[in-house]
């Protein structure tokens, strides 16, 4: 919210600096995030009268003496064809600093500093400034969009500073204003803020006017949609005379960013800026029908906006229309086909509460944002609704710019514009606080809020005004109450039933950290993505249709198609990140993510979804392979004190013969693989990728004790290599499960060689293993580790009928 500080000063007898009055409103709640001087950029440059002007022969220049006061009389060599003795200009000193302008003298290029120089032989000791120079507009200052010197008034003081009289010296606050608070995106808003800080009254605006005895017979407002439109107000103002709006409106408009239009334009711009309620104003020459209806629109329905777009509405989208047609996007936008023209002479004007969540919809899925439809998405209340159209009467009749009729239409669904009751404990107040705030100030600060509180018997009763919509509790009352009565009064206490408890990570968390530092310990980088994905994902991925990964949750607004559903997997989100890499020129990388995925019980949905932590990772380049995936997937086992197993899979993304699911105590927790050729040249990816994706909720059910050190055994470890022939269906898995199961010394099972081949069968297969025998209690001797390994092929010949290789 930008607040101009001679603005606020309207409303409120400011008597500090703006630095101050910046620390007051943050002290109050309200951060200032920048406060900036209109001219801060504008140094050294005076009011000068050019006391002669004498042409330089074959040139456009002329040689002039400027009087700059103090500074004493100047020659200054000047180009621009109004130049004159005996007139006034902005001149710039030497070492002022103004704005460049471009070549053609159309745009500020930038800020530079005035040096002495020579032109055509004759030294020139500052310059004559246009108005771009000073960075001020026809709207901000009479004349200054002449693109020649800016002429001041006969009564300029020679040698001034010209800040003052071409407004230079305001200053503007770019005030953060919060959620709760739509009530302060305005100028006056703010000023109430203003006025309780600094415990002066505020000045209302003026709302009086005078309606003449004309009347719109038989005109009528009808509203079909309430719940989006619980509050329009028409007035009909005819004997129109469109012009250009008075000087200080123009500049109020032009310090906010808005281009000053027609005087009933910019009155219905200037309501907004000042109330907060954006307004609009229509031709009634182009109504039909004598008639307003606000109602949703017909899907396919069309709308050319004021700025000549044509839009394609849907049935969630609201409409102003007339007796026959629409005629303007509510809360966004009008029409073209009632737009104020300068043949304008009867204007319907309208001032409305629209549903924010409605005009919010409507302004995204449109694509079109205008100051209005931000006004309405932050909200309006009611309360200005009415305020704010007898504030543009005031100023139509201010302006001489129309006459105001008897036809005045205010449909709405019952609301109160009025004050409403509040009453809380004074004692449950001060109970959020902390604090015992002493009752004079609560009713001082309340009273400057004006609330025209009484307190009586430790009730304190409020009269809270419509637009303070946000105030509904004694929760509210505190805050109100401590934020002007200083934060610094807080003290720090402990409360009445709080225990001391020692902080750190939940298990989980735990669990988490170590994984993210043992995968980060092996050179794999972290990944963090929206917790959102796109329909064609899932498609990309050929799941069946259903897939309990197809059952996404899809959001109510979201701001994209590409981020509409809630993921089920993390898998898409890694092929984009995959993808996104390598074409950058990143063709090599080791990605992991650990993130939640959101299953839901049911669609359409009725409960909270589950929500599961997923692990997933990604390899991808020269080097990796399906076997680098699965060390990584071992060495997370390992950091949980667990292990894997692998078995055949399916997967309908990944490489039908290198996929694999992965087991932890005989449960399936997730699957790697090798992604599948078509999937990988749709999405362009110019190396293989391997990914594997585990469901750590069902892992973490796996741990079941915390990890307790073993001290090193006081015996050598003994290995023996086997190799085995057996049937090609059996997996490596299922032979390391059987040899793990036959001794209890057995430290680890590695493969080492698969051949297949004369002279094995054909219909067979070897498999070669290194066995490694840890002692517990005493040493392993030959004999002992020739009955485990006899003992370990009769069980994988009983299980398997697997035989030992000779």
């Amino acid at each position: 919210m930008i607040a101009p500080f001679s603005w606020l000063k309207e409303y409120v007898d400011i008597d500090c600096t703006p630095e101050e009055l910046q620390e007051k409103l943050f002290s109050c709640g309200f951060e200032v995030e920048e406060l900036k001087q209109v001219g801060a950029d504008i140094t050294r440059v005076v009011v000068g009268l050019v006391k002669s002007c004498e042409p330089i022969p074959d040139t456009h220049l002329h040689v002039c003496v400027v009087d700059c006061g103090e500074k004493g009389n100047l020659q200054i060599c000047c180009g621009a064809d109004n130049v004159a003795a005996g007139k006034k200009f902005p001149t710039a000193l030497v070492g002022a600093t103004v704005y460049e302008t471009n070549k053609e003298r159309t745009e500020i290029a930038g800020v530079t500093t005035i040096k002495k120089g020579k032109l055509r032989g004759f030294e020139s000791h500052g310059m004559l400034c246009s108005g771009m120079e000073l960075g001020v507009s026809e709207d901000m200052y009479p004349g200054a969009g002449y693109n020649g010197l800016l002429l001041l008034p006969d009564d300029a003081p020679v040698g001034a500073d010209v800040k003052p009289i071409l407004g230079l010296d305001d200053w503007l606050f770019d005030i953060a204003v919060t959620a709760n608070r739509p009530d302060c995106q305005s100028i006056y808003g703010i000023a109430r803020e203003v006025a309780a800080v600094l415990n002066k009254p505020v000045k209302a605006p003026a709302l009086d006017y005078r309606e003449t005895e004309r009347e719109l017979p038989g005109f009528a407002v009808c509203v079909d949609a309430p719940e989006y439109c619980p509050r329009y107000i028409a007035h009909y103002v005819h004997d129109v005379r469109i012009g250009e709006s008075p000087a200080w409106m123009r500049r109020r408009l032009a310090l906010l960013g808005v281009n000053a239009i027609s005087n009933m334009v910019d009155i219905t711009n200037y309501v907004m800026l000042e109330l907060g309620q954006p307004m609009h104003a229509y031709d009634r020459a182009h109504l039909e029908g004598d008639a307003i209806r606000v109602r949703c629109a017909a899907a396919g329905e069309k709308l050319v906006t004021l700025d000549e777009e044509e839009l394609t509405l849907s049935e969630s989208n609201l409409l102003i229309c007339d007796g026959e047609k629409p005629v303007g996007l509510a809360g966004i936008m009008g029409g073209l086909n009632s737009e104020i023209l300068d043949t304008t002479s009867e204007v319907v004007l309208e001032a409305a509460k629209f549903a924010r969540d409605n005009i919010r919809r409507s302004s995204r899925s449109l694509g079109k944002r205008t100051d209005a439809s931000a006004h309405f998405e932050k909200g309006t209340d009611e309360y200005t609704v009415d305020m704010a159209m007898r504030r543009a009467l005031h100023l139509i009749e201010e302006l001489g710019c129309g006459s105001i009729s008897r036809t005045h239409i205010d449909v709405n669904t019952g609301n109160s514009i009025g004050k409403r009751e509040l009453s809380v404990p004074v004692a449950r107040v001060n109970a959020v606080l902390g604090i015992t705030v002493p009752d004079e100030e609560i009713l001082r600060i309340l009273a400057s809020l004006n609330m025209e509180p009484v307190l009586k018997d430790g009730e304190l009763t409020l009269q809270v005004p419509a637009y303070r919509e946000d105030m509904e509790s004694y929760q509210d009352v505190a805050e109100e109450v401590i934020r002007l009565y200083g934060y610094e009064h807080l003290v720090p206490t402990f409360l009445k039933e709080a225990e001391v408890t020692g902080g750190g990570l939940s298990e989980i968390q735990q669990r988490e950290l170590k994984l993210k530092e043992t995968l980060c310990g092996a050179g794999i980088y972290e990944c963090i993505h929206y917790s959102f994905f796109s329909p064609s994902d899932l498609k990309l991925l050929r799941f069946p249709e259903d897939a309990a990964e197809m059952q996404a949750i899809r959001i109510m607004n979201p701001i994209s198609e590409e981020i509409s559903l809630m993921r089920t997997t993390l898998t898409p989100s890694m092929l984009n990140a995959v993808m996104r890499n390598q074409k950058n020129g990143n063709l090599a990388g080791r990605l992991f993510e650990i993130a939640k995925v959101f299953l839901p019980k049911e669609l359409p949905l009725k409960n909270y979804p589950d929500e599961r932590d997923h692990l997933v990772l990604a390899f991808f380049g020269e080097g990796e392979d399906f076997y680098s995936l699965k060390g990584a997937l071992d060495l997370t086992a390992e950091a949980l004190g667990l292990s894997f197993g692998y078995e055949s899979a399916e997967q309908p993304f990944l490489h039908p013969y290198q996929t694999a699911a992965v087991l932890c105590n005989g449960q399936r927790v997730g699957y790697i693989g090798k992604l599948a050729y078509d999937i990988a040249a749709e999405l362009s990816l110019r190396t293989d990728v391997y990914v594997a994706e585990l469901d750590l909720k069902t892992l973490y059910m796996q741990v079941h004790a915390t990890p307790v050190f073993e001290p090193l055994p006081a015996f050598p470890e003994v290995t023996r290599d086997i190799a085995l022939i057996m049937e090609k269906s059996i997996s490596c898995a299922q032979v390391e499960r059987v040899i793990h199961e036959s001794c209890k010394y057995i430290r680890e099972v590695r493969l080492f060689d698969v051949y297949e081949g004369a002279p094995i069968p054909p219909t067979k297969k070897s498999m070669a293993f290194t066995v490694t025998f840890r002692p517990k209690d005493e040493e392993l001797k030959g004999e002992d580790i020739d009955r485990y390994v006899d003992k370990m092929l009769r069980k994988l010949k009983a299980e398997y009928d697997i035989v030992l290789r000779f």
